[in-house]
C-alpha cells in the first residue's frame, strides 16, 4: 500500500493530485513530462537487514547529505509499506546523470546481518515493489527498469539484485 501525501506543494505551488502533478512542468524541480522517464532506478538503503531503517532517518541522513528532501520518490520499508517522497515528475536525486529522467525507489536493507551486501528483501517488500512498478509501468510503459549499478559510472552494488534481469522482462 502506497501512503499517498497529497495535496503536496511543488515549487511553491499545491498539487491537489497525481494528475494535477503529471501535467506541470516547472523549470528546475520538474523533468520536462511524463515522455522524459526513461527509467525505473532500483536503489537499496545500504542498511543491516536486521535493523529498522525509518523513513525518518532516511529523511534526516538526505537533509545531512545537504538535501532538501529525500532524493527517491518511493521508499519500501521491510514490512511492504511504501511512502512516497518526490512527486512522480520532480526531479530526484538519486542517481547523479539520471535524476531528470527516472524515477527513483529505495528498498530498505540491502546488507545482511554482517553488514555485507545482499538482496535482503523480504516476500513483503518484493510483492510491494512489484505492484508498484506495474503501476509506475503503465503511466510510463517505455521506461526500463535498472538498478543503481546499472547505470554508467556507478562502482555500487546498489541495489544488491540484478533488478534489470528480475523485472524488464515482464514489461517488455
Amino acid at each position: 500500500m502506497i501512503q499517498e501525501t497529497f495535496p503536496m506543494t511543488i515549487g511553491g505551488e499545491e498539487a491537489l493530485n497525481e494528475r494535477d502533478l503529471l501535467t506541470r512542468v516547472e523549470s528546475g524541480l520538474m523533468m520536462s513530462g511524463a515522455d522524459a522517464v526513461r527509467f525505473l532506478v532500483i536503489h537499496c538503503s545500504a542498511t543491516r537487514c536486521d535493523r529498522d531503517y525509518t523513513a525518518e532517518q532516511l529523511l534526516r541522513d538526505h537533509k545531512a547529505r545537504g538535501f532538501r528532501t529525500v532524493g527517491y520518490h518511493f521508499y519500501i520499508r521491510r514490512s511492504g509499506v511504501v511512502t512516497r517522497h518526490r512527486g512522480l515528475l520532480e526531479v530526484g536525486a538519486h542517481a547523479r546523470g539520471f535524476n531528470r529522467c527516472s524515477i527513483g525507489i529505495c528498498y530498505e536493507g540491502g546488507l545482511d546481518g554482517r553488514g555485507k551486501n545482499a538482496d535482503t528483501r523480504t516476500p513483503e517488500q518484493k510483492a510491494a515493489l512489484l505492484e508498484l512498478l506495474w503501476k509506475l509501468h503503465r503511466l510510463f510503459p517505455a521506461a526500463l527498469v535498472a538498478g543503481h549499478r546499472d547505470l554508467p559510472g556507478v562502482k555500487k552494488d546498489c541495489p544488491c539484485f540484478d533488478a534489470s534481469g528480475e523485472y524488464n522482462s515482464l514489461f517488455h
